[in-house]
């Protein structure tokens, strides 16, 4: 497939030029979206939805209980629909379990501790959930040493065992919130999807938010093996089209909207880019260095524009209307200062 084609088809998959009618509607279509950082997996839904939703719009959802934040694949937080966040660990708990065994062990985390770290919370998710700094606290009470990376760990752990989310968001000091109360799972997620074939499944919603895709991409966005991947890929044959050989999309793409924008400022981590083995349709080898990840494992912001990345920004400087930082060659457009506009509207 030429790359042109690919990115028109990307960009409609992405719903960025088929923007979602809601917030809800455009969580459930890309089923995962990369969240580490708090702010820029909410603007990644925002860009991805009609007319003009404000920060306030994505954490309503949250605070409803119909999306939740987890450590659902590659041990990276992502933000997913609530009813979707069993089935989807159910395929990769084991591997995202199994890749921090080593760590575990180093820490001293077994079944024992995290029977007691499991208890120790409970009362506290039994009344409104508790932020990371409480959860801490309560561990520390109960004889639990919460740092050197155990704490963190102990909630990675108990997430992908399926006991705890990240659910409501925790009111900042500063207007914008940028953290979330953990809940039980068991009385936080009111209804949960069960589909009859989960590996299956998740490559169709992953083709379906992504595709054109291959199975490399498939095995590096949801962190199984490339034999799971193929796997994967033939029982979902049925509910995807190969349009060439080892290239897939969805059965029924969403329309381009006669409305689109052409640039988008996309956040960081955004699944545009993290989400595929192979970047370089959209990102040149001399651009990614750029973008990452690198060293330190960030990927930035960047400024797309006819689905090429055309340079970075910043959360912070977005706000502040600072230009963005374009690559050689890529010149200013009120099209980019318009995308980096809907941004600064998004977080008020």
């Amino acid at each position: 497939m030429t790359p042109r084609p690919m990115l028109d088809r990307r960009l409609r998959s992405h719903r960025l030029t088929a923007p979602a009618a809601t917030v809800t509607d455009a969580a459930r279509h890309m089923l995962a979206v990369q969240s580490q950082d708090l702010l820029a997996g909410r603007w990644a839904l925002g860009v991805r939805t009609k007319g003009s939703p404000v920060i306030a719009d994505v954490d309503a959802v949250f605070a409803c209980g119909e999306l939740v934040r987890a450590w659902t694949m590659r041990g990276t937080l992502h933000i997913v629909p609530a009813r979707d966040l069993a089935w989807v660990l159910s395929v990769t708990g084991e591997r995202q379990r199994r890749q921090a065994a080593g760590r575990h062990r180093e820490l001293g985390i077994d079944g024992r501790m995290l029977a007691a770290a499991s208890a120790a919370l409970r009362p506290s998710l039994r009344d409104g959930g508790c932020t990371r700094a409480e959860a801490f606290a309560l561990w520390e009470a109960a004889a639990i040493d919460p740092r050197g990376q155990r704490g963190y760990h102990l909630l990675f752990a108990l997430t992908i065992a399926g006991e705890l989310c990240q659910g409501p968001l925790e009111s900042g000091p500063r207007g914008i919130a940028r953290e979330q109360r953990f809940m039980l799972v068991e009385d936080w997620v009111r209804a949960s999807e069960a589909p009859s074939d989960p590996l299956a499944e998740l490559f169709v919603r992953y083709v379906d938010g992504h595709g054109p895709v291959g199975v490399a991409d498939f095995a590096w966005w949801s962190g199984l093996t490339l034999g799971m991947a193929r796997e994967a890929a033939e029982h979902a044959r049925p509910r995807v089209a190969e349009i060439e050989d080892g290239l897939f999309v969805a059965l029924s793409t969403p329309r381009r909207s006669p409305k689109a924008a052409e640039v988008f400022a996309l956040p960081a981590f955004d699944e545009y880019y993290i989400s595929y083995a192979d970047r370089g349709t959209t990102c040149t080898p001399e651009r990614q260095v750029v973008v990452g990840p690198g060293r330190n494992g960030m990927v930035r912001p960047m400024l797309v524009d006819h689905g090429r990345v055309i340079g970075t920004w910043s959360h912070a400087e977005a706000t502040r209307h600072l230009p963005p930082d374009l690559f050689a060659g890529e010149p200013p457009s009120e099209a980019a200062a318009s995308a980096l506009a809907r941004f600064a509207d998004f977080i008020g």
